[in-house]
């Protein structure tokens, strides 16, 4: 029933109406303001960093109570989920039972600078998390903000980051549920501010910036200019870094910095020095978050977070393709391969039993060709068929799932065979062969990131 569901309104959003567009002429805010990646790594940031970086920081209770002072509020709600004093370990106590819940993560846009910052604003980020407290796994699956829908209400066809705009936090997220078939559990907004005043709040974030990167935009006051290396990127220079898109990439490969950058604020939260920055990463939250979850929920959650593997952290993209409708540009969604990836990601179906041989491709940069060579060998004595091998200009590593048989408990087991294939992001992408048609394909990154 949810198949037959998500792929009719899929469909439905897609069929060519006169008037299918009534909304295509609402308000729309200033230009450049809330680049996709810089939403994305914010909303994480605050979901699965900021309360997981109180967390692990919090086990020090001399620490806390001369930063914080002693018995004040933030005290007694850090020693609630730490560990206290050390003498027993805090346990996700399931709030709502063991079942799996569905999280929506929205970035919002600037309407202006004297605007309310939730009225009028487009979400121009999308995620949905899928979180199994039984298993402690997350999947995030995001959804692109130009997808081509069906609004609710018989509002017609329109692009997704526009149901916010239209009618607030409810079509959205009527919207995603009747596109997908997916029940959403709660939801949690950021606004596109917050990303300079985390990392203000932080003092920087340490990235590998993987390209020099040079663009102007005179109108829009964008000027970026970073040099390709090791930084830590200020508030200023860490929007210039997200914004970029002016390669032969575009949007794709601002998605992919966003994730770069998550990885960096995650490392630099788990600093012990990030303690005294807590009251500030406090207030951030404070001003430009916005949810329906209550804050024992988020306890609960951050406590959960915890115990989170970044490797295990299975990540997809709605499929589709571009599609230009006048002077507008679509995302058309792949009926078929979307079900795919929500009933994989979100309903965590898995084949019963896997296959009795694999296939593989192996891309690497080109100071990494001998790394490539030995995992070749390495893959082939553990009886997997390495189809062909390539060159790609990448400074993170990857390991991206084209199979549906291949999981992320493929992928643990794969590591325990072969230690080359570990610390590599879990990537699930149907139809994005880079190299032949194979089960799964490992990137080798120039700087070993």
């Amino acid at each position: 029933m949810k198949e037959y569901r998500t792929k009719k309104r899929l469909k439905k959003g897609y069929r060519k109406t006169p008037n299918s567009n009534p909304y295509e002429n609402y308000p729309r805010p200033r230009k450049n303001n809330s680049p996709f990646g810089k939403i994305l790594a914010l909303m994480i940031l605050i979901f699965l960093g900021t309360l997981l970086g109180i967390v692990l920081l919090s086990t020090n209770r001399e620490n806390i109570d001369k930063v914080l002072g002693q018995n004040t509020f933030l005290t007694k709600i850090l020693d609630k989920i730490s560990l206290g004093n050390g003498s027993k370990k805090s346990e996700f106590s399931f709030p709502f039972g063991p079942k799996r819940r569905n999280i929506l993560l929205l970035g919002v846009d600037s309407n202006g600078a004297d605007a309310d910052l939730w009225v009028g604003t487009r979400t121009d980020t999308i995620i949905l998390l899928n979180i199994d407290p039984r298993t402690k796994t997350v999947n995030a699956l995001t959804i692109p903000r130009d997808s081509k829908v069906y609004l609710p209400n018989n509002m017609g066809t329109q692009k997704i980051n526009a149901a916010h705009a239209i009618g607030g936090i409810k079509m959205t997220v009527k919207t995603i549920e009747d596109t997908l078939g997916v029940n959403i559990d709660r939801y949690i907004m950021l606004h596109d501010e917050g990303v300079r005043a985390i990392v203000d709040a932080l003092g920087g974030v340490d990235i590998y910036v993987e390209k020099d990167m040079h663009y102007n935009d005179y109108s829009g006051k964008l000027h970026i200019n970073l040099k390709q290396g090791q930084q830590k990127l200020t508030k200023d220079n860490v929007v210039e870094y997200l914004r970029f898109r002016h390669d032969a990439l575009g949007d794709i490969g601002r998605t992919r910095r966003q994730q770069w950058f998550l990885r960096g604020l995650l490392s630099d939260l788990k600093k012990p020095e990030t303690i005294v920055k807590i009251p500030g990463l406090i207030s951030v939250a404070n001003k430009y978050i916005k949810t329906d979850m209550s804050p024992y929920e988020m306890t609960q959650y951050a406590t959960l977070a915890r115990g989170f593997d970044m490797d295990n952290i299975e990540i997809a993209m709605l499929p589709g393709g571009p599609n230009q409708s006048g002077s507008i540009s679509y995302w058309i969604l792949d009926p078929d391969k979307t079900q795919q990836v929500v009933d994989r990601l979100i309903y965590r179906q898995r084949p019963n039993d896997g296959k009795e041989s694999y296939s593989a491709s192996i891309m690497s940069s080109p100071s990494r060709k001998q790394d490539a060579k030995e995992l070749k060998t390495a893959l082939e004595s553990a009886g997997i068929n390495v189809k062909c091998t390539g060159t790609v200009n990448s400074t993170h590593s990857q390991f991206i799932a084209h199979s549906k048989y291949v999981t992320v408990d493929y992928y643990a087991l794969l590591k325990k065979q072969i230690p080359q294939v570990k610390s590599k992001q879990f990537v699930y992408e149907p139809s994005n062969y880079m190299c032949a048609s194979t089960d799964f394909t490992i990137v080798l990154a120039g700087e070993n990131q």
